[in-house]
């Protein structure tokens, strides 16, 4: 593979740099071992050099403007494309961005070209392909299909409505852990806040897709229903409550509330440093307590043994971890005994003691130095005394330090210097001279001092639309430096945010890309960072997994197959066939770009194989391939390849879903409601014209003896995003109740008469079942009616009431001879719309130096944006821009990447009277 060429000569140079310094302790040399089944050092650093270099790995990281937005706003983002030490990556010219929806649906996929690391892109987030919801973000290329999806980013992306918003709630929970009712309050109120009263509400709540119960209820004085859960009913972890409000007599609201934040479901886990318990040896044991939603809870405890003597107490500090210390003994159990903030109790087991072991102690509080003890019991060290160990630090994918010693004690330690390693997360791991792992453990390298930028206003404070001049200054230790950085400015005082909660350039590269599992609000760690957020950082990593093959796995070379290349440009191949499926050898194949005026011609290989590479073209452009040129060319046809497309995974980031979205986003969608008034559609228009007929039940004799009025009539838009019509009846139709898969008048079936209603399909009667087969977009109108009339339909078929689906008319046209042809290409020509790059936005900066302009009302909540803010070789970087109308507190946040790889991330905030 030609292009790791490059790359592969910098991972030669970086480590003959790094092996030059590597310490070898305890007074041993640095030789070759008498063990036939002992491996060198020098060989698995080779190893692991070459793995490296066959396998950078690539992260991506998204800055966005905003952390939430609402409908109609751009989405502004800069994609930084990485290579191990955070380097530009230059193996991707592609990344992919898609938008996912919160039943994991893809709402929208972007395809943007990379150049130099970086991809700037924008998304409209209009409000007839969004709605208010919970969505997420991920980011990828092709080269990270090979580590699954260990490597994509991901984030959630939190989308408001004020523009067609016609009901508001908040729901919130009363009830207690001994309680087995959940107690629900939910309050309905219109967009001005006042509350909807005495409205009727249905509701159910799903397990998944299945309804496990539902009632009905009424709204009270202040618009709030309350309702009590049984809470054994339905999974807590796919639980939903759904409600249904009738805003009108022709219009219900439906709103889902997922309930996975008030499960029950508690879980404490503890991990001993090193990844054992020892027999005889003091050991570091953190824990983690987690709700089922993933985030921390407080807990306080006691360690027990299997005679009932308490070892130690315990209580948790940040975000439910914690830290104690002991000495476990073998043939001994030990579990804890927890108490929860809600008064209820567990007991969970520690693992279990081992009868040998030797264990790495790590202290990490040291500024300038890693402190380490290595301490091995009794016997453990008889057995292995005089053995060769190795410790190696590697820091992303990077062998940074490398030492060997002899077993000559129980204990000995040593220090390593933190200048070996760059900034993150580094991977100290002690192994036998078999290559097998004894004790492991994960230490951040925190350099504050390795990149500092200073951002300067040119006034303390500004007025409304005043213009602004910053300055940004950029420093690699005491030396200017250059690199790549984007540059976002909102009015935090509508936009407010918990600053720990954010997900950043150090976040997301330095923690979480490294790290398995949900980290809660990781910008705690990097937000004024000082020696508590560190300890705490300490735990958090004793208590996560990490993201890398292990080193048997690169020493026997057991990883999977490369399967997927770096993308260097659009790239469409295929194969060119005989009808006969025979492939054609040395075929003319012929591209086009209409759009585009482009070209290109490819001669097929014995396969019939061809290949158009580094292609450049919109999203929306057609793509034509043509075979015409060969002999026997009407015998001939194509067969494109396809392209690889990520699976949809469980959101490990669904403990930051937002439940109530019009409350949690108050501020912000209050401005939006002013920003966008002109966005609303008019909700109902009258017109004093002849109507266009459409289809009912006087259309067909069958049913001609029902009344001329239903007495309910659903409209087709209102199936609109129904995939499953006898799911969504029940909603639409106040008066129906589906139960035992029939349909029954809701106020007989409540008086216990169990008579089903009647369903037609136009003027055929169906059984309930067939309405599953049903495309909902094919459904004009849905007519209920309680009595049958004058038809006997209930009579003759032993029914109560009638259920009328009138499906749309299809108008027939003829069809021109172009249109038949078009319904019959060719097959030796082929026209396909391929993803393209998808088009970019330029960000709208006003300027109020015109005093006309200067009265148009700006409520911006961005106010500027810069995906491209790049200092020059003094480390200097200026931009200016104009403030909007809104008073308060602006905050300007410039992340990025310096030439060297080191990574930035520097907030500035002013003032606007």
């Amino acid at each position: 593979m030609n292009i790791f060429s490059g790359l592969r000569l910098f991972f030669m140079c970086y480590m003959r740099f790094l092996l030059s310094s590597v310490i070898l302790f305890f007074v041993l040399p640095f030789t070759a071992f008498s063990q036939r089944d002992s491996v060198g050092l020098n060989a698995i650093i080779e190893k692991t050099v070459k793995f490296s270099t066959d396998r950078p790995i690539e992260k991506a990281y998204l800055h966005f403007d905003k952390p939430y937005y609402a409908l109609g706003d751009t989405v502004w983002f800069k994609a930084y494309l990485t290579v191990d030490n955070h380097l530009p990556s230059p193996l991707s010219k592609i990344i992919y961005v898609d938008v996912l929806a919160g039943k994991d649906s893809v709402v929208k996929s972007l395809k943007l070209p990379v150049n130099s690391g970086s991809a700037s892109g924008s998304l409209v987030l209009a409000h007839l392909s969004f709605k208010q919801g919970n969505y997420r973000v991920r980011a990828y290329t092709n080269w990270m299909f090979n580590f699954k999806d260990d490597y994509f980013f991901y984030k959630n992306l939190v989308v408001g409505d004020a523009i067609e918003k016609q009901l508001v709630t908040h729901i919130s929970f009363t009830s207690t852990a001994k309680s087995s009712k959940l107690g629900t309050n939910i309050s309905f109120k219109d967009p001005k806040g006042r509350p909807y009263i005495d409205r009727k509400v249905s509701w159910k709540l799903m397990d998944g897709y299945d309804v496990v119960s539902k009632g009905r209820g009424t709204t009270d004085a202040k618009g709030v229903l309350n309702l009590n859960i049984e809470r054994s009913k339905g999974d807590p972890d796919k639980a939903a409550l759904v409600t249904v409000m009738e805003l009108t007599s022709e219009k219900n609201i439906s709103t889902t509330f997922p309930l996975l934040s008030v499960s029950e479901k508690k879980d404490v886990q503890f991990f001993p440093e090193g990844g054992m318990l020892i027999d005889g040896l003091p050991s570091k044991l953190a824990f983690k307590a987690i709700r089922a939603n993933g985030l921390g809870i407080d807990v306080k405890g006691t360690i027990v043994d299997n005679a009932g003597n308490t070892i130690s107490d315990f209580a948790s500090g940040h975000a439910g971890m914690g830290v104690l210390t002991i000495v476990p003994q073998l043939n001994k159990s030990y579990k804890a005994n927890v108490v929860f903030p809600d008064g209820s109790k567990g007991v969970f087991p520690l693992p279990v003691v081992r009868e040998e072991g030797i264990a790495m102690i790590v202290n990490n509080s040291d500024t300038g130095s890693v402190n380490i003890r290595i301490a091995a019991n009794n016997k453990f060290f008889e057995k292995f005394k005089g053995k060769t160990f190795y410790i190696i630090g590697k820091s992303s994918g990077i062998v940074c330090y490398a030492a060997q010693a002899r077993l000559q004690n129980q204990v000995f330690t040593a220090k390593i210097e933190k200048d070996k390693f760059p900034s993150g997360i580094t991977q100290l791991t002690l192994m036998s001279s078999a290559v097998e792992p004894l004790s492991e453990r994960l230490i951040f390298i925190h350099k504050p001092t390795e990149l500092s930028g200073i951002v300067k206003t040119d006034k303390a404070s500004y007025l409304a639309k005043q213009k602004v001049k910053m300055d940004f200054n950029l420093k690699a230790g005491s030396l200017p430096s250059q690199g790549n950085f984007s540059v976002a400015v909102v009015n935090e005082s509508k936009v407010p945010f918990d600053e720990n909660a954010e997900t950043t350039i150090l976040t997301s590269l330095l923690l979480n890309s490294d790290l398995k599992g949900y980290i809660e609000k990781p910008n705690y760690y990097f937000n004024k960072t000082n020696s508590k957020k560190l300890q705490d950082l300490d735990v958090l990593l004793l208590t996560q997994g990490y993201r890398t093959f292990s080193y048997p796995e690169i020493m026997t070379s057991s990883y999977p197959a490369l399967s997927f290349v770096p993308e260097q440009g659009i790239e469409i191949s295929g194969k060119l066939r005989m009808k006969n499926g025979m492939p054609v050898y040395k075929g003319n194949v012929r591209l086009i770009i209409p759009d585009k005026s482009f070209s290109a011609s490819a001669i097929t290989d014995a396969e019939g194989q061809f290949r158009f590479t580094n292609i450049s073209f919109n999203d929306s452009s057609k793509v034509t391939l043509s075979a015409v040129n060969n002999v026997n060319s009407k015998n001939m046809m194509f067969m494109v390849d396809g392209t690889a497309f990520p699976s949809v995974k469980e959101n490990i980031n669904a403990a930051e879903d937002v439940l109530n979205i019009d409350s949690a986003l108050s501020v912000y969608l209050e401005n939006s409601k002013s920003q966008y008034f002109d966005f609303r559609t008019l909700q109902e228009v009258v017109i004093k014209a002849r109507a266009e007929k459409k289809p009912s039940h006087a259309d067909y004799p069958a049913l001609s003896g029902l009344s001329m009025m239903a007495d309910q009539e659903i409209s087709g838009e209102r199936l609109s995003g129904c995939n499953n019509l006898i799911q969504c009846l029940p909603g639409l139709a106040m008066g129906l109740t589906y139960i035992d898969n029939n349909l029954y008048l809701t106020r007989s079936y409540n008086q216990g008469d169990r008579t089903p209603v009647q369903v037609y399909i136009q003027d055929m009667p169906v059984d309930v079942s067939f309405l599953a087969t049903l495309n909902p977009r094919e459904i004009e109108s849905i007519e209920v009616f309680y009595k049958d009339g004058l038809s006997g339909i209930n009579r003759r078929n032993n029914t109560n009431g009638v259920v009328v689906f009138n499906k749309r008319e299809v108008k027939t046209v003829a069809l021109k001879a172009d249109q038949i042809k078009e319904l019959f290409p060719e097959s030796n020509k082929l026209t396909f719309t391929p993803q393209g790059y998808s088009k970019v936005r330029q960000f709208y900066s006003p300027k109020y130096d015109v005093p006309a302009s200067a009265k148009v009302k700006d409520l911006r909540t961005t106010i500027y944006w810069n995906p491209a803010l790049l200092p020059d070789e003094i480390g200097n970087a200026s931009f200016e821009f104009y403030n909007s109308d809104g008073k308060g507190t602006y905050r300007a946040v410039i992340e990025g990447i310096d030439n060297e790889g080191r990574l930035g991330r520097f907030v500035q905030r002013f003032t606007v009277k």
